[in-house]
């Protein structure tokens, strides 16, 4: 502690208020470096503060010359910037508010600034300043008011800072009202809302505010009128804020973008901000409230510079929305019951034999001998149609479940806090892993025979077999357990969950942009196709624009991956349980009966429990996790969960398996 005594006299006598605006606010940063010291604890700061405010006080010339630096400090400097719009991003574009993070962290600031914020963030740049501000005592921050409380009274008579803090309202409060105005909330405004006109009313209600805090002379009677502007104001704002929320009300029909999900956000940080600067305006001890606005401050500075929070900021809302839709979709593939489960059966086995043709054309595709990119593009084209047939002939592709069932087993969560919710979930788990085991094993025991049907029927039109000896024995080489099959089923397990989020972005865009409802009334569309018509394909395309890009966009990723990974001298290829399991079939029958006595064949079947395990698993844990952050599900919550379903699995295994 001597040692910073020593370091704390050299600093104080640095202190020069007709510095220039360079030097005074570097000594600024190197008192906070020092009141932070290595960082220690806390705690540890808290007693350099004390240390500080007992150096100054014991010197009259010195608490002088603090007092008139803070005097030009404030003069000097623009300090509503820092209460009205730090920590809030100006910019709706994900792509240029990137690039701004990205300058403030390469580029390095300059303390010759005016600018509050820009300041800000040099004297106090990280999470421990919020901690060991928060920490302060009353004690404390009465002795630094009193300190600093002679350099701060205007022209008036009134505390300067009261005025500072009060024009910080009315800045963020035009921010609001710029906000609600703005035509993609506005006309998402519930009728009722939009009818009580909040956001017009909300700068009248704080003039009234202003008027009463620094125009009306002291006394009861001006007290009282305060406290009723104060609450007049502060309700119209809660309404401007339930106002906004309503317009979450009108997702599902409208969709959501990333613009919308910003004037919202900010909105409701706006919002918050204003009260905080009232609990300074409004309390009879303001030191505390300032004390929580700085260590916030703190917080927001660093949310705001994060490149990580921006893209979780940007993505949360739109995931939130495709876990949801995705959910609508999902519930269609959950059985609960034998009925439902011998219907999953049998479509699973249409979906098997459509996937032996569509194992045929890749073979077609192979005898081409077309370039990397070529053929995976026109693999990519045939397994996007055959996807989009199986879709359109529901029919069932095992694997393009996981990903959109676990929106709609996580959208259970919503009340897990009630009686009998784990109960339930756990019941809906054990519904979920049946209709998987029902979809992959109806997909591979069809798949298998009808394969080997079809190479036989090619063997007997051409004369030969459908892959020659070298060819068939590299197939059941590539499909090797032993192999890297295992990771490339990860991989494709990966892309299963991408297609699902590009079904939830699309459908979402879809409802956006009133694609359905430009194709039933627009007049081109209605002159071409005719009335009745455009309103089929309106209705059509509605139902099943997120299955089309689900498959689409799977066929495509499916197709193209093998081709780009090799393009960056990448070995990666893709591994999917139903195709790989048609894969094996037709080598294993171009082969002949001889290859029941190869390993090959064997390793290779080994192989086929290992990827359609891993497909649905990868898509789903990505697919679950996104929807349980979507939700908000907490860490306790999740912890009971996972003790129900293995309490289950070890009392009552068969009913993940089997129907009651």
């Amino acid at each position: 502690m001597a040692a910073a005594s020593r370091d704390l006299q050299g600093l104080l006598a640095g202190l020069d208020p007709t510095a220039d605006v360079a030097q005074r606010h570097i000594w600024l940063i190197n008192l906070f470096d020092w009141l932070r010291g290595d960082r220690a604890s806390p705690q540890a700061a808290m007693g350099r503060v004390s240390l500080l405010l007992d150096a100054v006080e014991a010197r009259p010339e010195l608490r002088e010359r603090l007092r008139a630096w803070w005097r030009v400090f404030t003069q000097s400097v623009d300090l509503t910037t820092l209460l009205a719009d730090y920590g809030f991003a100006p910019r709706t574009a994900f792509v240029s508010e990137l690039s701004e993070r990205l300058r403030r962290k390469i580029l390095p600031g300059t303390p010759e600034t005016t600018d509050a914020s820009d300041l800000f963030r040099m004297v106090l740049p990280g999470v421990f300043d919020a901690g060991w501000i928060a920490l302060l005592d009353d004690t404390q921050l009465a002795r630094i008011g009193a300190l600093l409380a002679d350099a701060t009274v205007d022209t008036d008579g009134s505390p300067r800072w009261r005025h500072t803090v009060m024009d910080a309202v009315t800045y963020c409060g035009s921010q609001v009202v710029a906000a609600g105005f703005s035509p993609e909330l506005r006309l998402r405004i519930s009728a009722e809302h939009h009818e009580n006109r909040p956001f017009h009313a909300l700068m009248a209600d704080l003039d009234e505010l202003r008027e009463q805090m620094f125009e009306q002379p002291e006394g009861e009677e001006s007290d009282e009128a305060l406290q009723a502007a104060f609450v007049a104001f502060r309700d119209r704002l809660d309404a401007c804020r339930a106002s906004a929320s309503s317009v979450y009300t009108h997702l599902e029909d409208n969709g959501i973008s990333v613009g919308l999900v910003f004037r919202l956000r900010q909105l409701r940080e706006r919002v918050l901000r204003i009260r905080e600067l009232l609990d300074c305006l409004m309390s009879p001890s303001p030191a505390p409230s300032v004390a929580r606005l700085i260590g916030k401050l703190v917080l927001a500075g660093g949310e705001r510079n994060s490149i990580r929070a921006l893209v979780a900021t940007n993505s949360s809302m739109l995931a939130a929305k495709v876990t949801e839709r995705s959910a609508e979709t999902g519930e269609h593939y959950i059985t609960r019951d034998r009925t439902s489960y011998l219907q999953m059966v049998k479509k699973a086995a249409g979906g098997g034999a459509l996937t032996a043709v569509t194992v045929l054309l890749k073979f077609g595709i192979y005898a081409l001998a077309l370039s990397a990119f070529w053929a995976g593009l026109a693999s990519g084209l045939m397994y996007a149609a055959s996807f989009v047939a199986i879709q359109l002939l529901h029919l069932t592709l095992a694997t393009k479940q996981p990903a959109m069932t676990a929106p709609a087993l996580a959208a259970r969560l919503r009340d897990i806090k009630a009686d009998g919710a784990v109960d339930d979930f756990v019941d809906e788990v054990a519904n979920l892993v049946r209709s998987q085991v029902a979809a992959v094993l109806g997909n591979v025991l069809v798949v298998v025979p009808a394969m080997v049907a079809l190479a036989l029927l090619v063997q007997y039109a051409l004369g030969r077999p459908l892959l020659d000896a070298a060819h068939a024995a590299a197939t059941l080489n590539s499909l090797s357990l032993a192999g890297p099959t295992a990771l490339f089923a990860a991989i494709t397990g990966i892309l299963l969950f991408s297609a699902s989020i590009v079904a939830g972005w699309t459908e979402n865009a879809f409802v956006l942009h009133r694609l359905d409802s430009a194709m039933r009334y627009n007049p081109r569309i209605g002159a071409f196709l005719g009335a009745a018509r455009a309103r089929r394909w309106a209705t059509f395309m509605r139902t099943h624009i997120s299955g089309f890009a689900s498959n689409i966009s799977l066929g495509l990723m499916l197709g193209l991956l093998p081709a780009f990974a090799g393009f960056f001298g990448l070995g990666l290829d893709v591994r999917h349980v139903t195709l790989s399991a048609g894969q094996i079939a037709a080598a294993a029958a171009s082969t002949g009966l001889s290859v029941l006595q190869q390993p090959a064949l064997w390793w290779a079947v080994a192989a086929i429990p290992v990827i359609g395990a891993l497909n649905v698993s990868v898509s789903f844990y990505f697919a679950f996790r996104l929807a349980l952050r979507a939700h908000s599900v907490s860490l306790g919550d999740r912890a009971r969960i996972r003790s129900a379903i293995w309490a289950r699995w070890r009392s009552r295994p068969v009913s993940f398996f089997l129907p009651a």
